[in-house]
């Protein structure tokens, strides 16, 4: 690199300006530019951009999770889902709106409920036009039409669109009240069991 007359602390992309400390670092980013994905899944073939994503890809496959949280004990394949998984029990809402305050544990589901002061409905219905303000109520709205529901109860049988809600409904069989009351919220906090 010396000789080029190039220093590692002014690794510079010649199309967006970002900067990089290593050469292996600006030669990956290039491939944000130019959509090349060397690397490739030998099991479904699928391919990406940088080696890491592929590792990370690789562990759909072989159901591999390396991270698991020391308060529960619930697994996860990266890193970044335990992090955003150990706000449950830490109560850390580090993402707020602006306009309301409501805060959020993670920063998509602030996003979504921004949408909700602008009345921004970017998510459409291919069968009949109806807008939606994020991807799960498009996926619920959906289910009207398609009347997909895979998510079965093994007690009862009834049958859900979402897992979250199927694992709802276990509890009236399980008894099982994972929120504790807050009197100060009211009836609001009554919702949530």
């Amino acid at each position: 690199l010396e000789r080029f007359n190039i220093k590692l602390t002014s690794l510079q992309c010649d199309v967006c300006g970002k900067s990089f400390k290593k050469k292996s670092q600006i030669k990956d980013h290039y491939r944000i530019h130019t959509g090349e994905k060397p690397h490739s899944c030998e099991t479904c073939e699928k391919r990406f951009a940088q080696r890491s994503s592929l590792l990370r890809h690789m562990t759909i496959h072989t159901g591999e999770k390396l991270y698991s949280c020391h308060i529960c004990g619930k697994t996860f394949r990266q890193r970044g889902n335990l992090g955003i998984h150990l706000r449950i029990h830490t109560g850390e809402r580090p993402y707020s709106c602006i306009t309301c305050g409501k805060t959020f544990s993670q920063s998509s589901n602030l996003w979504s409920h921004m949408r909700s002061h602008t009345r921004e409905k970017l998510h459409v219905c291919e069968t009949c036009g109806t807008r939606c303000s994020d991807q799960y109520s498009l996926k619920l709205h959906n289910a009207i039409h398609t009347g997909k529901r895979p998510h079965s109860c093994q007690t009862c049988g009834k049958t859900f669109v979402t897992r979250s809600n199927l694992l709802r409904h276990m509890r009236t069989h399980t008894g099982e009240k994972p929120y504790k009351h807050d009197y100060r919220l009211g009836p609001r906090c009554l919702k949530q069991l």
